[in-house]
């Protein structure tokens, strides 16, 4: 019965949590409003229609993809800035929003979708609706171009790329049906081969408990997703260790810090370091319920790359003079990063010339924490806290603050 009175606490406990999270952010006056254009706006005058967005972004630089208290450097700052600024939302706290995905700070995205209503020019059509009390005055048959004007005042890293009209019921989190990342990575001294192999393991619903970072204080107590697919794939003809590969992961629904941990696994049995057993091993709760401690794989090579809706749902709208307009922006970031990276390759191909010694140290910076001397196999590591250990500890946390509340109110 303990067990039992300790989720239900949390999952109440989160609940008024991400209620007050939400107030903080809402009730932050003027927070994306635009100072060049104060002149009033009569969102009465139109209609509403919700519809879908797919946004991109190059996200090494900010702080990931949710809005946060401390910094205002994150993809949904911006794009809420660029939605008040052109006058497509009145407000957040009227907009019926929903994000597909969380991204961590520096994963980048091609295809995170939000669900949002938007000020319409037109009267009826899929996702159009009369909020109560406005009176729209249509004086057009074209809608407005969301994905052309959006992209005006967005920063380069951060792009529309399509919209599509929905229903009003659609959430861009529960309509989904899969979500698809990638992770590119060189090959450096990796055993392609054993990679591939260890991971057809994770296809199928797993508990993935020791491949995530346990999110108990948000009320997340159940680990078990769905992996439809997985594949490592070279993207470039290269065959030294400078090649580049593309792991591609297809779910339904992923864990915090789930990838990157995937990542990390296949690149221990890449190095050598463990079997392609280990990933079975870890999926087996029952006899492995703690997981080994391990340094997670770096966030920069992640992208959430699709977000994927049925088509009944949706069916995405590609403008082509806003797509120009993405790609010509792109390319221009391409060709920075490309320069840089030709520029740092020639340099390491003169210093190899004056090296006796082969190196190919070129995933080091691609995985966290520090690497000993003489590797520890992950089975005979210090384990993490148990699940139940960490939702005991959670519920008596939480219970002496709700009780230290009471007594100082």
């Amino acid at each position: 019965m303990r067990v039992i009175f300790d989720k239900e606490l949390i999952e109440r406990i989160q609940q008024l949590e991400s209620h007050v999270a939400q107030l903080r952010n809402l009730l932050k006056p003027g927070k994306y409003e635009s100072k060049q254009n104060s002149k009033i706006f009569d969102h009465k005058k139109y209609a509403k229609r919700h519809v879908l967005l797919q946004v991109a972004y190059i996200g090494w630089d900010y702080s990931g993809f949710v809005v946060q208290e401390h910094t205002e450097k994150t993809i949904e700052a911006e794009l809420f800035k660029a939605l008040e600024k052109t006058r497509l939302i009145e407000s957040r706290e009227t907009s019926n929003y929903h994000r597909c995905g969380r991204t961590d700070k520096g994963v980048s995205s091609f295809g995170q979708a939000v669900s949002i209503d938007l000020r319409s020019n037109l009267s009826e059509g899929k996702g159009v609706f009369i909020p109560e009390g406005h009176q729209p005055k249509v004086e057009t048959k074209a809608e407005i171009a969301y994905v052309g004007i959006l992209n005006k005042v967005l920063p380069p890293e951060i792009r529309v790329i399509a919209w599509a009209p929905v229903s009003e019921s659609i959430s861009a989190r529960f309509d989904c049906q899969k979500r698809t990342y990638h992770y590119y990575f060189p090959r450096a001294t990796l055993n392609i081969e054993k990679m591939k192999n260890a991971s057809q393991h994770l296809i199928g619903e797993h508990d993935f408990r020791n491949f995530c970072k346990m999110d108990v204080g948000n009320g997340v107590v159940k680990f078990h997703r769905r992996i439809m697919d997985i594949q490592i794939e070279a993207i470039d003809d290269s065959t030294d260790g400078y090649s580049m590969f593309r792991l591609k992961l297809v779910g339904q629904a992923f864990l915090w810090h789930q990838v990157r941990c995937i990542v990390a696994i296949l690149f221990l049995v890449g190095q050598g370091k463990e079997e392609p057993e280990i990933v079975r091993q870890l999926l087996d709760v029952g006899q492995n319920p703690r997981k080994p401690q391990y340094g997670m794989a770096s966030e920069l090579p992640l992208n959430l790359f699709t977000c994927s809706y049925s088509e009944d749902v949706c069916q995405w709208i590609y403008d082509a003079e806003s797509l120009r307009y993405v790609i010509t922006g792109y390319q221009s970031l391409w060709a920075e990063n490309n320069v840089k990276a030709t520029m740092l390759k020639e340099m390491l191909s003169e210093l190899e010339k004056l090296s006796d010694v082969k190196i190919e140290n070129q995933l080091k910076s691609l995985v966290q924490g520090i690497e000993p001397k003489i590797y520890l196999p992950l089975m005979k590591r210090q384990k993490c806290e148990s699940l139940e250990k960490r939702i005991e500890h959670y519920a008596k946390r939480k219970r002496i603050e709700i009780i230290e509340t009471d007594e100082t109110s």
